[in-house]
């Protein structure tokens, strides 16, 4: 270590039992909600003069984001002394980005942000999301003998795991995944680490075919590489870094896509290289989060049951939200809010449109008692705001709170 090189700050145990403690009360002030607990506790179900709510099973934060908002908090009530600060989001939630934001944690990443690496320090604490970063940012953050708060998911490092394996055995990963996405960034640094390795992001089945023909029978180079830009590995030739693949994923993709995209690039490999080509040309791992699966196969239940609408809360840019979303457009109508304020009234709701990434508005979209509303929430939609949805949809029926508690 060089003369002119911090220390690296002396690891800092945030989770003891008195600081927990006074996080969890913090947290559930914040965050519970018994109305929601309510519902959950009658089986997802709540029924009040004719308007029945119907609460998928699974819902709201998984463990990973409880584990980052926890440890959030504790930094906020440890380092009392210090600037705090976080890499860009701590989830993809707007509520609890601000929240966060009013304990004192302030931005160093995105367009939003407060304050450039390079005036860190090292007194001062940075929390990793639970998105995880690239490594190249981690390194700067190092550099500056920070404290460091990694909240980054268990989900999310198997998947590094399994990139980096790739890499130390010369195979590219393609990567199931959004390319702006702070998650596949993250885990595209790692399928380079040390210099070796390649990696390519396909989001659609489009884009999986597409390199699906390229594997079978070559193409165009230079349309190869425009089609992709931004979505691979420096210096990524596809007429090399195809040959050996393994198939990794952002954790928020809907499963059947992903081993759809799977399915395609081993049929690829298997037609260029035979049955004995493909066992040592591709691998996969099947690296989708637990809690993504567990509330996009809560909604597949729920949306066999007679519903007349869908309301899917959480951020916009929430991945696994967005899927949850796109599962019910499939089925019924469905609507993809921020949060209850969106529900103007009975005649009005502003919602997401996905597809071409804005919000609109749709009128007359509440239909008459008696009805059915299904509701679900991505896995960083807090509790509190999921009451708030449900006491807005019994509000625009007429149903007072008072009601809905009684």
């Amino acid at each position: 270590m060089s003369a002119t090189t911090p220390a690296p700050a002396k690891r800092v145990n945030l989770r003891t039992p008195d600081v927990m403690a006074a996080v969890q009360a913090q947290v559930e002030q914040h965050y519970r909600s018994a109305i929601v607990e309510r519902v959950r506790a009658n089986g997802g179900t709540l029924s009040v003069s004719g308007v029945t709510v119907l609460l998928a099973k699974q819902f709201g934060f998984c463990y990973g984001v409880e584990r980052a908002i926890d440890l959030a908090y504790a930094a906020a009530k440890v380092f009392t002394d210090r600037r705090l600060f976080i890499l860009g989001e701590i989830i993809h939630n707007p509520e609890v980005n601000e929240q966060i934001s009013a304990l004192g944690i302030r931005n160093i990443l995105g367009k939003d942000a407060q304050v450039d690496v390079e005036s860190l320090t090292a007194e001062d604490v940075v929390i990793v999301p639970a998105f995880g970063t690239d490594v190249t940012t981690l390194a700067r953050i190092k550099e500056r003998g920070c404290q460091i708060v990694d909240t980054t998911c268990g989900d999310v490092m198997s998947v590094w795991k399994r990139v980096k394996q790739n890499a130390s055995e010369d195979m590219t990963s393609i990567i199931h995944g959004k390319a702006s996405h702070e998650e596949t960034r993250a885990t595209a640094s790692r399928a380079v680490l040390g210099g070796q390795g390649h990696y390519l992001i396909v989001l659609t089945l489009a884009d999986t075919d597409y390199v699906c023909d390229y594997i079978r029978k070559g193409g165009d180079r230079a349309e190869f590489l425009a089609r992709f830009e931004g979505a691979m590995s420096p210096g990524f030739d596809p007429d090399l870094h195809l040959k050996r693949v393994g198939v990794a994923n952002q954790t928020t993709m809907m499963r059947g896509e992903t081993e759809e995209v799977q399915r395609r690039i081993m049929a690829a490999i298997r037609d260029r290289d035979g049955e004995q080509g493909a066992q040592k040309n591709y691998r996969f791992f099947d690296t989708i989060c637990g809690a993504t699966q567990e509330r996009q196969d809560a909604l597949g239940d729920m949306l066999r049951a007679k519903m007349d609408l869908l309301i899917v809360v959480g951020g916009y840019n929430s991945s696994n939200t967005s899927h949850l979303a796109e599962m019910g457009e499939a089925v019924l109508p469905t609507y993809f809010i921020r949060n209850a304020a969106k529900l103007a009234s009975r005649e009005l709701i502003t919602h997401f449109n996905q597809h071409e990434k804005r919000e609109t508005e749709t009128r007359d979209w509440l239909p008459a008692a008696p009805a059915v509303i299904g509701l679900t929430a991505g896995a960083s939609c807090p509790n509190n705001l999921i009451e708030d949805t449900i006491v807005r949809v019994f509000e625009l029926y007429g149903i007072t709170r008072e009601r809905v508690l009684a």
